[in-house]
């Protein structure tokens, strides 16, 4: 069903564009929330997305759902990183973050979470560090392509992660979440 959803919209298809719309926008949603935190935003960065991948859907090729998805929340990642660079939102990141980069960041805590209160939680992250967080924990990004996309050094984007953490686990203590204590004897 996909693959002629998205023949259709190769095609000019209206119809089979607001079907695409219609199955993806929720989660794409999602997605631009964990990037800018205002509603209207992600909003905006949803539709120029959308914009976007009806633009370049020409060149895509149906493999599977999984593949189609991968490509279509790739799209809308980039999108917000453009919108977070047009508006300035993101934050210049120093050569100095890089001394701060840990090669063994803090356990986050991992039991009894609540999802919708972790992206709560993640959206009071700092701007670079949201970012940075969501691009490796959440998309699967390595250091490298966050170090081009971002136009930061792999060490800063490993700093701006283990900051993420130690804030996020700092957030999640204070809200009532027990961390699982590691011990290496």
């Amino acid at each position: 069903m996909d693959q002629n959803l998205i023949e259709q919209c190769q095609r000019g298809n209206a119809f089979a564009q607001k079907r695409l719309f219609d199955r993806y926008a929720n989660r794409l949603y999602r997605v631009c929330l964990r990037y800018v935190r205002h509603e209207p935003e992600a909003e905006e960065v949803l539709m120029n997305g959308f914009l976007k991948i009806f633009r370049s859907i020409d060149g895509f090729r149906y493999q599977n759902e999984n593949a189609l998805e991968a490509w279509l929340r790739r799209i809308i990642v980039n999108e917000a990183l453009q919108h977070l660079r047009a508006r300035r939102s993101l934050p210049t990141f120093y050569a100095e973050d890089a001394l701060a980069a840990e090669a063994d960041p803090l356990p986050l805590p991992d039991a009894g979470l609540d999802a919708d209160r972790i992206t709560e939680l993640i959206a009071q992250l700092p701007p670079g560090y949201r970012t940075v967080f969501n691009l490796y924990v959440v998309e699967g990004y390595n250091h490298r392509e966050i170090a081009e996309q971002l136009r930061i050094t792999e060490n800063t984007s490993k700093s701006q992660l283990s900051k993420a953490r130690a804030m996020l686990q700092d957030l999640l203590l204070k809200n009532g979440y027990e961390a699982e204590r590691r011990r290496t004897h």
